[in-house]
């Protein structure tokens, strides 16, 4: 995703970063300096510091004295409260659906939105495939009538990809993607219960593979290159002292 040179104001600014973000292209800790992005979006330093100010405030940056400005690195904890908070928007809302029904043209809506998501996967853009995921969620709550509340989905989903780091398989895009189909035909059909505890089942997998890249060893490629180090036949370091050799 390039940079678009309309994004001037900034709201704007604080958006394409977002998107960024859900597309992948910013990683855990990149440093945003407010020149760079100045001379990106041709603004001022000033726009571009209340666009990281306004992300700051939605926990999406951090901001160091010293060091200046970064995408946040989440800790476990937090992508745990993440995805609680994830769960206690979407079901809710999921289960007022119930009184008020999804619309004919928002299930078709959602179904433009999953057929997107299909050709990003069939294609070779990583970004567009992990954005168009992450949007689907969003694009739902917009469906389910709660405009307000989409924009605070929007900030928690970009912090779970944020601990997802930098990547998904194409295996794993296939089964999110097939669990989003499933979910709209029960809305379709108006089995608001069944759409209710797919989307459960469904962000339950996606935070069980991010547990999965958290507990990795993050020492492991450091402890392989270290251990490359031995020399042949050195003496191991619990074996038994050498010897001094005498002197002539």
């Amino acid at each position: 995703m390039s940079i678009d040179p309309s994004a001037k104001s900034s709201s704007q600014i604080a958006v394409r970063i977002t998107e960024a973000i859900l597309a992948k292209q910013l990683a855990p800790g990149t440093r945003l300096g407010e020149q760079q992005l100045a001379d990106l979006f041709s603004v001022s330093r000033t726009q571009v510091r209340e666009a990281l100010t306004r992300l700051m405030a939605r926990g999406i940056v951090t901001v160091s004295a010293r060091r200046g400005w970064f995408v946040i690195e989440p800790t476990a904890e937090q992508a745990r409260e993440a995805f609680e908070a994830r769960r206690v928007i979407e079901l809710g809302l999921l289960r007022q659906a119930r009184v008020r029904p999804i619309s004919t043209q928002a299930i078709g809506q959602l179904r433009d939105h999953i057929a997107r998501e299909e050709a990003a996967i069939a294609g070779a853009d990583v970004g567009a495939r992990s954005y168009l995921l992450g949007d689907f969620h969003v694009c739902l709550c917009e469906c389910l009538g709660n405009s307000l509340l989409s924009e605070t989905l929007r900030d928690l989903t970009a912090r779970t990809t944020l601990t997802a780091m930098l990547h998904q398989s194409s295996e794993q895009a296939e089964d999110s993607c097939s669990e989003h189909v499933l979910i709209v035909e029960a809305l379709e059909r108006g089995d608001l219960e069944q759409a209710e505890q797919l989307m459960q089942d469904h962000l339950q997998h996606v935070e069980s593979g991010l547990t999965q890249v958290r507990s990795s060893d993050p020492l492991e490629p450091l402890r392989q290159a270290l251990a490359s180090v031995s020399r042949p036949g050195a003496a191991s370091e619990t074996g038994p002292p050498r010897q001094q050799s005498k002197g002539p």
